[in-house]
This record gives structure tokens, C-alpha cells and sequence, in this order.
């Protein structure tokens, strides 16, 4: 039985870039703002990373359901996946109540320093003292499982990614959603840990910053390509790959053509974009 009887189950996009936000023509079909994917489950929000695709989405929860309780789960911190957390408007709302999870990164003692250095002189004015809502700080243990709800379920992975990274797979009224992102593959291996984590998935967002012919130029960067993605998800017997975290070079017509590539093979696979809603 799902929370309050709601098995709605939504996934929607409100970032899809890595690195860097982008603006303009070339760029407007597919969208410019950073990571920020929203998960509604029955009646809870789950939000996945908060790049800057994530100030539109506060202002979004605060003029529809203020009071509504947040869960905030970061991939890691690197700018392109945190810098718009001093922007999120429910941190403001008195009382508002949002948990903010975070696996173990290189150079951070736990989630709520992570905040903290985030927001720190001289490269913010103000600290999160200035947020109002009751926020709870939690990091997470590495490979763990744990309960949101009595109906949803939450499963990380650690990913290959230069300070750490975390993948997150939500289970919630008989379907899956997971999102793997900011991770390196091993060419001709495949990550036990993410297969793992995408193992029979309904649909994952996988980082398909990369082209395979890319990779040697990018080695140690901690990013992936949309082939690897199709190979796990064949591995896996996943569903819909939706590909994520394009780099600010790639235009909307280069990410056509990796749909059409991927459709070839699953016809449910796509190219994520900015305002994409996927329900399971």
C-alpha cells in the first residue's frame, strides 16, 4: 500500500547540462540549466542534485505546496550539481521542513559542512544561517538502503568519480526510477555497482557527457557516454535510458543524433531536456 493510497509516480527533468549552464539558440530545444531531476512519489518530493535548473523548481514548490516535506539527495558537490542551492526558495519558508542527503565526499567531513563551505565568504555572502525551514543534514554510508516512507524505497551506489559520487535508485508502487550520474567507466568493464543499482530498472538517468571516441580525451575526468549506458541497460534488462548531463558543447542538433542512435536500440530510450516528464 502506497502513502495515502497515491501511486503517482513522476520524473521531471528541470536540468540536464554538467559542467556549465548554456544559453542560447543552439542549446534552447534541449534546455542550459545544470543537474536538478524531480521525483514525486504519492506525496512526496524527492529532488536528485541542485544545479541551477533547481531555483526554478523552489519557486515552483513554494507557490503550489510550501509546506510539503522536501527530500534533497546530492549526487556529490561539485558546482555544477550545488550551485543553486543558495537560490532554492523552500530554504526560506519558515517551517518548511527538508532533509538534505549526501554520500561521504573527499574533503568534506559530512553534508552539513558541505553546505556550510558551499556558502562560505569569499565566495558567498551569506552563510545557510539565513535559511529559515527546519533542514536536516544526513550522509549517507557507502552501498546502503534506507526508507523514506513505508512505501519508498531509496538504494545508493558509489560511482567512479574523482572525490566521490553517489547513485540513487527510488523504489515506490511496483516501479523504479535511478539516476546514475558523474561516473567513469573502464573500457571493455562494466561497474558491478551500477548494474547492481539499475537491475531491472523501469528507467534510469545515466551521465552521457561523453562519446566512447571521447574518452581517451577525458580520462580521469569521471564521466560516461551514452554507449556505455546502452550497454549496461542491456546488461541490467533495464528499461528507458535517459540521457543526462550534456556538456555545454554539445547543441541540440549533436544530441538529436544521439537520440536517433539510442532509439535504434530502444525505442523508450531518449535524450533528456529541460521540462521532459516521464511517469512510470
Amino acid at each position: 500500500m502506497t502513502d495515502n493510497n497515491e501511486d503517482h509516480f513522476e520524473v521531471t527533468f528541470w536540468g540536464t547540462r554538467g559542467t556549465l549552464p548554456v544559453s542560447g539558440a543552439p542549446f534552447a530545444r534541449t534546455g542550459g540549466n545544470t543537474n536538478c531531476i524531480e521525483v514525486t512519489c504519492g506525496n512526496h518530493t524527492i529532488i536528485i542534485d541542485a544545479g541551477t535548473g533547481i531555483r526554478e523548481l523552489g519557486s515552483k514548490i513554494v507557490s503550489t505546496s510550501p509546506n510539503q516535506k522536501i527530500h534533497l539527495l546530492l549526487t556529490h558537490a561539485h558546482y555544477d550539481h550545488v550551485e543553486g542551492i543558495p537560490f532554492f526558495a523552500p530554504f526560506f519558508v519558515e517551517n518548511a521542513k527538508v532533509d538534505i542527503s549526501c554520500g561521504k565526499l573527499e574533503g568534506s567531513k559530512d553534508t552539513s559542512q558541505l553546505i556550510s563551505s558551499l556558502m562560505e565568504r569569499p565566495f558567498f555572502p551569506v552563510g545557510p544561517e539565513v535559511f529559515s525551514a527546519n533542514i536536516d543534514y544526513n550522509t549517507l554510508e557507502e552501498n546502503s538502503a534506507y526508507n523514506i516512507s513505508n512505501a519508498i524505497r531509496i538504494t545508493t551506489a558509489s560511482l567512479n568519480h574523482p572525490g566521490g559520487s553517489t547513485g540513487y535508485r527510488i523504489d515506490f508502487a511496483g516501479k523504479s526510477f535511478a539516476c546514475i550520474t558523474d561516473t567513469e567507466h573502464v573500457a571493455d568493464q562494466h561497474d558491478e555497482n551500477i548494474l547492481k543499482l539499475i537491475d531491472n530498472v523501469d528507467a534510469f538517468s545515466y551521465d552521457c557527457s561523453l562519446l566512447d571516441k571521447e574518452m581517451c580525451d577525458f580520462k580521469g575526468y569521471g564521466h560516461s557516454t551514452f554507449e556505455e549506458g546502452m550497454r549496461l541497460a542491456k546488461l541490467a534488462d533495464a528499461g528507458a535510458l535517459l540521457a543526462s548531463h550534456h556538456m555545454p558543447f554539445r547543441n541540440d542538433d549533436d544530441l538529436d543524433q544521439i537520440e536517433k542512435e539510442m532509439k535504434s536500440e530502444n525505442p523508450n530510450n531518449a535524450v533528456a531536456r529541460e521540462g521532459d516528464c516521464i511517469k512510470l
